[in-house]
């Protein structure tokens, strides 16, 4: 599996698998899809995602990508804001475990974190690099990342593809904390556990969030994305 799912005294951890860098291909995508769909029935403590390895997700898997036919490309556009789209809804705490490169797709994953948790390396890279892969956004992490980041920070990332380090976003507020790489599972544990704490936590990240999450949930209901026809178009 290219997820791998583990429990720990309630919270459940999701790990992408998919050595080398967890590029995400659309069985991957349609796994955490699923996966956060089903909790969204029965919400657990708090969900940890993480990365097998030295990399959190080094986002869409472009090799798979340019191989895929048209009816595969749409469902992997659809599957991924879907995806994304029921992990930031999940009413429990969702912290992100951050242990390396964070890139395009796998930045995204990152911000739909309640709380973002990274190791404290200047070698792992962080950033959006959706215009230097070729891959421009699916319609869903659009909203994620214009509502979890600065317009400046935004303008700046997604325009320049540039990468930062886990400290220098956690300067700039999109990191929560910095930590070593043999804390950082049991730090983010920690973390979904302080959070699902507050009774009233539920409600509340439904209250801050429910304009995006109307729009993404609109997003996923119309099942259609306008790159799907802008790549069909070449």
């Amino acid at each position: 599996m290219s997820i791998d799912q583990t429990q720990s005294d309630g919270v459940v951890v999701l790990t992408i698998n998919r050595p080398p860098v967890n590029a995400l291909d659309i069985e991957t995508v349609e796994r955490l899809r699923d996966l956060a769909i089903g909790m969204a029935a029965a919400p657990p403590i708090g969900v940890l995602l993480s990365g097998a390895g030295q990399c959190f997700s080094a986002g869409v898997d472009t090799r798979a990508f340019g191989t895929y036919t048209p009816p595969d490309r749409a469902r992997m556009i659809l599957a991924i804001s879907a995806m994304i789209t029921a992990l930031y809804a999940l009413p429990c705490p969702v912290v992100a475990a951050v242990s390396g490169h964070a890139l395009g797709g796998g930045f995204v994953l990152m911000l739909a974190g309640d709380v973002r948790i990274a190791i404290d390396d200047d070698k792992a890279k962080l950033g959006l690099t959706e215009a230097k892969a070729g891959v421009p956004f699916p319609a869903a992490p659009l909203e994620i990342i214009k509502a979890e980041l600065a317009p400046e920070l935004l303008r700046r990332l997604t325009l320049t593809s540039q990468t930062m380090p886990p400290a220098a976003l956690h300067q700039l507020g999109v990191i929560d904390g910095l930590c070593s790489a043999d804390d950082l599972l049991a730090t983010a544990e920690a973390r979904v556990r302080q959070l699902a704490d507050q009774p009233a936590f539920g409600l509340v990240k439904q209250q801050i969030r429910r304009d995006t999450l109307a729009r993404l949930r609109a997003i996923v209901a119309s099942g259609q994305d306008s790159l799907i026809e802008a790549l069909a178009r070449g």
